[in-house]
């Protein structure tokens, strides 16, 4: 990295930072089990991933992944739609590799997640109470049972990279444990529904839209509370704000 003159801070609040320096990412996370779990989830990962270059904790260097975003929420994907059947096919490969040991949220945590966000949403006046209800009902669908497969767990666009038509690689798996498939599915297609199709193409089974539906709602209204403390900006301008909206 030596004449590098530039530090880009990627992502900085209170709970890990990461930072870009040349062709290096350095995570920082004072929570080591978190970087434990991202560092085994790319070790069991049949689909490409960062390299780790070296960790000191609370460090972690990763090497950049080459290519461009598959989008960004709250944006249009400038991406082909054989990138999105790309990621749909990376996806369903990681479905099918064996289980990571974390087992991730029971119904039970998520459902009370739900509750409490949904209060703390209408309580502080960032949505109408019938946007949130409204959106409740939806979210509820997807508390039901599932078979748990690998999932990446924050599988948003900005965390897949293309390189035309193929994926170089899918970054940030802090978040990986066995899960819902369908949650994977849904968080990748999240603002991007008209690509829902060519990612059900690539993944090569169809499935109950109405879920992926369900699942749009829930991370939309469970994340909201989240990026407003950890200085996202304002409520108003949230992307996930947008697609609650846009469920009326």
């Amino acid at each position: 990295m030596a004449g590098v003159e530039e530090v880009e801070v990627v992502v900085a609040h209170n709970e890990r930072a990461t930072l870009r320096v040349g062709d290096v990412f350095l995570k920082i996370d004072a929570d080591q089990t978190r970087t434990d779990a991202e560092v085994e989830a790319m070790a069991m990962a049949p689909i490409p991933t960062p390299e780790v270059l070296w960790r000191k904790p609370p460090v972690l260097a990763l090497a950049a992944v080459p290519g461009t975003a598959l989008g960004h929420l709250g944006e249009p994907s400038a991406a082909s739609p054989a990138a999105w059947a790309a990621a749909g096919a990376a996806t369903r490969k990681l479905h099918d590799a064996p289980l990571p040991p974390s087992p991730g949220k029971s119904l039970g945590e998520i459902a009370s997640r739900l509750d409490g966000e949904c209060e703390w949403l209408v309580a502080n006046d960032v949505l109408p109470a019938d946007v949130v209800a409204r959106n409740r009902r939806v979210a509820e669908a997807a508390l039901r049972p599932w078979t748990p497969v690998f999932t990446h767990g924050d599988l948003q666009v900005d965390h897949v990279f293309v390189d035309g038509d193929d994926v170089n690689g899918v970054i940030d798996w802090s978040e990986a444990s066995q899960g819902d498939a369908l949650f994977d599915l849904a968080i990748l297609t999240l603002g991007h529904q008209e690509h829902l199709g060519d990612v059900i193409a690539g993944y090569g089974t169809d499935f109950d839209r109405d879920l992926i539906h369900a699942w749009w709602s829930l991370r939309c209204l469970t994340s909201v509370r989240w990026l407003a403390e950890h200085g996202y900006g304002s409520p108003d301008e949230f992307p996930e704000v947008a697609v609650l909206r846009s469920r009326l």
